[in-house]
């Protein structure tokens, strides 16, 4: 099975729709941000964050200006993984203000997602 991750010759890399970080752009990506962010903390081999991508591209859309939704792979980003703790995959982090906000831990269903996340973010 081939990656997702496709580099598009820039720093920029993708993952299906999505942009993806990493430990060296962390910092500019996410805790910069002037939106919230969502960071899908996650990797190629893992079946359950495959079931999450399109909930996860679904939720980028619906979020489109409001939300930045970002991709980590954590086998390449080891140092990011740590230092925020994640032990499993796959694992959303929500950051506002440079601030991890909320944490949700394997698949979810958009619903949940929605549940835990919406009281954080703006209503406009």
């Amino acid at each position: 099975m081939a990656s997702l991750l496709v580099d598009l010759g820039s720093k920029d890399t993708r993952v299906g729709n999505l942009v993806s970080t990493s430990d060296a752009s962390f910092d500019a990506d996410v805790l910069q941000s002037d939106l919230p962010v969502l960071v899908d903390f996650g990797a190629t081999w893992c079946h359950p964050c495959r079931q999450l991508d399109p909930i996860v591209e679904e939720l980028a859309a619906d979020w489109a200006g409001k939300v930045r939704v970002v991709k980590l792979d954590i086998d390449q980003n080891v140092a990011t993984t740590m230092k925020y703790g994640v032990m499993g995959v796959p694992t959303l982090l929500l950051f506002i203000g440079g601030e991890a906000k909320e944490r949700l831990a394997g698949f979810q269903p958009k619903r949940k997602i929605l549940e835990k996340l919406e009281p954080f973010l703006p209503t406009t």
